[in-house]
């Protein structure tokens, strides 16, 4: 993802608002002056652990001027504490991070939806004791600022379930309206209609994605084979969508008959050029691109977070398609949402993930 330059801008002058945040960052022990492993002699963080501070250069900022926020992290417990990186802004925005409103009403995120991978010791932050580092991100670049108006900036990186609410107070800036550079717009080179097209991958990989196309097509139409007939206990919905009921079932038998129709019918584009940790990530609003990342190859074609259901998870991002959110990854954590929310499990695109999957397979 292009942003602006981030780093340490703690001169930057502005409007500053703190709040309890996770956070961490590799640098130098105090004591010792070595720099430890990232992940490493660090506890997990909890909620208040790390406050942060937003600042911007002025609170009124023209059109010529980038919507650059500094985010500053600062660990205020006595431990070093450890997060995910795509939960803080340290390389950029991965996620939706910030709750913006113009005038009172929401901007939505337009940069990239991705499919996380189980983390490995290099996906945390580590922030020792006291430590405080700054990053700065360009918000201009994954939200549309069009709109000249009054608009509130929050952090807000932890929506999600199994997530701590990681949120800020409000940032008050006034902004003169700008064209919105969508990121998600590469040139997709020549593509047959109707058809899948890979871009920057190699013949082995085309291959694999091919296979993964094919079964995707296949896991959609049991699925809706599976919603056209259910029968009780209900249990395969119940485990991945809560509550069952008609008009429930209708809501992600329409889901899946989208995708299902995007990938028949829709010229769609697997990029095998992203080295992200990840599976694979979406611009929603830019069908029907899917770009699909280094824990994609080794995962397997069909089952539990597999090549085919990683296709299926991104294609029911697209606004076109189901338009789904990430409130919950990974089968655990789908589970208690379906539990606790079902109309978010609903909204929820690892939930139809493990629902196509069916790894175990339910009744």
């Amino acid at each position: 993802m292009s942003f602006s330059s981030r780093g340490r801008l703690n001169w930057w002058m502005g409007a500053v608002i703190s709040a309890s945040l996770l956070g961490a960052c590799g640098s130098p022990d105090e004591r010792t002056g070595e720099v430890p492993v990232e992940g490493e002699s660090a506890r997990d963080a909890v909620a208040g652990d790390v406050a942060v501070k937003l600042s911007t250069p002025r609170q009124s900022l023209a059109a010529r001027e980038d919507v650059s926020v500094t985010v500053t992290l600062t660990n205020v417990s006595k431990d070093a504490v450890r997060v995910l990186k795509w939960h803080t802004p340290t390389e950029g925005l991965k996620e939706d991070l910030f709750a913006i409103t113009v005038d009172g009403a929401p901007v939505e995120y337009q940069g990239r939806h991705y499919k996380w991978a189980t983390p490995q010791a290099n996906d945390y932050l580590r922030l020792a004791a006291g430590e405080s580092v700054s990053y700065t991100v360009d918000l201009g670049a994954t939200y549309d600022f069009s709109r000249t108006g009054n608009y509130s900036l929050r952090y807000d990186s932890g929506s999600g379930e199994g997530v701590s609410q990681l949120r800020s107070g409000e940032l008050s800036v006034f902004v003169e309206g700008r064209p919105f550079v969508d990121l998600g717009a590469e040139q997709a080179g020549t593509v047959s209609a109707f058809a899948l097209s890979t871009a920057n991958c190699t013949a082995a990989r085309t291959t694999q994605v091919t296979q993964a196309f094919n079964d995707a097509k296949t896991m959609s139409q049991g699925s809706i084979n599976w919603l056209n007939s259910p029968l009780p206990p209900y249990t395969r919905y119940i485990t991945w969508f809560g509550t069952y009921s008609t008009a429930n079932r209708d809501v992600v038998r329409n889901h899946f008959n989208a995708i299902l129709s995007a990938f028949n019918n829709q010229s769609v584009i697997v990029d095998c050029g992203c080295t992200d940790s990840a599976y694979a990530y979406v611009y929603k609003n830019r069908p029907y691109r899917i770009y699909v990342c280094n824990a994609f190859w080794p995962a397997p074609p069909t089952g539990t977070d597999s090549k085919a259901g990683t296709l299926i998870h991104e294609m029911s991002h697209f606004t076109v398609v189901a338009d789904t959110d990430d409130h919950a990854y990974g089968q655990s954590a789908c589970k208690t949402l379906a539990n606790s929310n079902p109309a978010r499990a609903r909204d929820n695109a690892d939930s139809h993930e493990y629902f196509a999957e069916n790894t175990p397979a339910l009744p």
